[in-house]
């Protein structure tokens, strides 16, 4: 293996949105950095289903509307 083309990897602490914390390894930043997520599982809508599967049923039903027309009648 070739020697120094390899980023460091150390311990860095991470806070989450509620205010949790953790200790991890990283490449990011310094040895005992700390690292505040502003979106992480707990709160963003893809990992929780919010907000984001309320605004899917008025985009279908929106383009079910707009194109209604174009179905062939059975």
């Amino acid at each position: 293996m070739k020697k120094k083309i390899h980023p460091n990897y150390h311990k860095i602490k991470v806070i989450m949105t509620d205010g949790t914390e953790f200790e991890t390894r990283s490449t990011w930043g310094k040895e005992n950095d700390t690292l505040k997520l502003d979106i992480d599982p707990k709160s963003h809508f893809a990992w929780t289903g919010g907000s984001q599967k309320v605004l899917d049923k008025g985009r279908v039903s929106k383009y079910n509307k707009k194109f209604s027309n174009l179905r062939s009648k059975k």
